[in-house]
């Protein structure tokens, strides 16, 4: 590297397309950098967003603090609800009872068991609630779930919590929500274009791109949120696709927006993932519908038969004059992730980097957190780059690994019979890193020892919860409960009834508690336009 370039500084960030990663990643560097940097993103107008993942972490709420988003503005423009966790409906086989057939279902909440820090939770679950489900017996989370209740009160401030709590969201109204408020409030240049050329300096660095109308804009650091195009990532660096088709098998989605029916309106508080014959549904409520689709193998099902599942899922709930209406889009993908997620002067975030499917909504979660390491990182000139670009890289691949591994593992530990099913948990597509961790499990519960990072993407309570509601056995602990963790783990249960009871009664159902913010928030509209006036 030339001195020249050694010492250029960044202070131009050029992000290249729109969409929830493009106008996260402008919104937040826009509302974090000083005043001295220039932002610009350039979206093509033929484009549009995949808008698949409709669902999000409780990240999401510091992301839009960050950005500087008042709630109620988003979850009035977004149609938005509040969403406490995802819940897993046949996932295992359903038990046959008096020649019934029983729904399997756990719960995966947002918030950890009640003195998962101070206790081994596994043991006092087998030792003073085995013949509870495992996501009841220290987190009240799940039966708010189960009752639709809202993760807090009216009165609550924004953003602030009585349960720890997530999004759904419609993802197109979030990119013109951060469209708006980035170009009018956080000074972010819009430029709509298309671009036909990157160009590189002498050491292959790009210095600029151009659009299809001739106008060059130069930048130093290049945000690729291009989607499955890579414009920059992989049409201009050609940074090879990583596939794990070979261990994630689902290759395709389907979806449709589904109204809701005039006798149903509920609002549920979490992502309902079923477990179908040739691959899983997700169910997602909005304010004004739902956002329901399939993610499927193409080599065990055809398209057809990929709609025919859907619809009759769609049909559990919504008449079928209505569903007859319904326009269902196809999605094919690739699930994997790039070799490199850094190259030169180059980002790639959202789907350019990498994209597994939709389950436990780790999408947008990866797109925040590379955002927040750029921003913790962020490269003073190119030779602070050069060191950036590495950890980033490392850091990144060990969170991908992380994902497919806690994603696979919902697959292994299924006993559904069907070819889909049994691919799915074959032992050649379950990674050895996974494979250990399961033969590891068998002998003590997932802890802090499995996972080593202080910044992984799922924590041992998430795999926990997913173990123990697929009926994952793990043998007792050698040791024995102490007489003071045993009484705390009493106190804690005795004090939770107490407050399941409070919950139940004073926490507002989901479509409750949004009536009310909507109201509140048209009320306070009205106000200033009388006071415009």
């Amino acid at each position: 590297m030339t001195q020249l370039n050694e010492e250029r500084s960044v202070k131009h960030i050029v992000v290249v397309g729109g969409g929830s990663a493009g106008w996260l990643a402008a919104g937040v560097l826009a509302s974090k950098l000083k005043s001295t940097f220039q932002i610009t993103l350039i979206e093509s107008p033929s484009v549009s967003s995949i808008g698949v993942g409709e669902g999000s972490w409780p990240s999401l709420r510091d992301t839009l603090i960050d950005i500087g988003i008042e709630e109620k503005h988003f979850l009035t423009a977004c149609k938005a609800s509040f969403k406490q966790g995802s819940t897993f409906v046949n996932w295992r086989k359903p038990e046959q009872t008096n020649s019934l057939q029983q729904e399997h279902v756990y719960h995966h909440p947002f918030t950890v068991p009640v003195g998962y820090n101070e206790l081994d939770i596994h043991s006092c679950w087998q030792a003073f609630a085995s013949n509870e489900k495992y996501e009841n017996a220290f987190s009240l989370q799940a039966a708010m779930c189960e009752a639709n209740k809202a993760p807090k009160q009216v009165s609550t401030p924004d953003y602030a919590h009585v349960l720890n709590y997530g999004y759904h969201f419609d993802a197109t109204a979030l990119a013109t929500l951060l469209h708006a408020h980035c170009t009018e409030k956080l000074n972010v240049v819009y430029k709509q274009a298309h671009i036909t050329s990157v160009n590189n300096d002498s050491e292959g660095y790009i210095a600029s791109v151009t659009t299809e109308d001739g106008i060059q804009i130069n930048g130093d650091l290049f945000i690729d949120c291009s989607g499955s195009q890579g414009i920059l990532i992989d049409k201009h660096y050609n940074v090879p696709w990583h596939s794990i088709e070979d261990i994630m098998l689902n290759n395709r989605a389907i979806a449709v927006q589904a109204p809701y029916a005039n006798n149903d309106d509920v609002i549920s508080s979490a992502t309902i993932a079923t477990a179908q014959s040739c691959g899983w549904t997700w169910d997602i409520g909005l304010q004004h519908r739902r956002g329901v689709g399939l993610v499927y193998s193409d080599h065990f099902t055809t398209q057809q038969q990929a709609e025919e599942t859907l619809l009759a899922h769609v049909s559990k709930r919504l008449p079928k004059e209505h569903v007859r209406e319904l326009d269902v889009r196809s999605i094919r993908f690739t699930p994997g992730y790039r070799e490199q997620f850094w190259v030169k002067n180059c980002l790639s975030l959202g789907m350019s980097s990498g994209f597994i499917e939709p389950l436990e909504a780790s999408a947008i979660a990866m797109v925040e957190l590379g955002i927040r390491m750029l921003c913790d990182a962020f490269p003073q000139n190119f030779t602070h780059m050069k060191w950036v670009e590495e950890r980033y890289n490392r850091r990144f691949h060990y969170r991908w690994q992380r994902v497919i591994d806690f994603l696979k593992l919902h697959y292994v530990l299924s006993n559904n019979n069907t070819p889909y099913w049994l691919a799915q948990r074959d032992s050649s597509t379950i990674p050895d890193s996974l494979a250990q961790l399961l033969d590891v499990w068998r002998f003590q519960s997932p802890s802090r020892l499995d996972l080593i990072e202080n910044e992984e993407i799922f924590p041992s309570a998430s795999y926990q919860y997913v173990l123990y509601g697929m009926e994952f056995q793990t043998l007792p602990s050698a040791l024995q409960i102490t007489r003071s963790s045993a009484q705390k783990a009493q106190d804690i249960r005795q004090k939770m009834q107490q407050t399941k009871t409070a919950y139940l009664q004073g926490l507002p159902t989901n479509r409750d508690l949004l009536s009310q913010i909507i109201a509140s928030k048209n009320k306070e509209q009205t106000h200033d336009l009388i006071g415009f006036r």
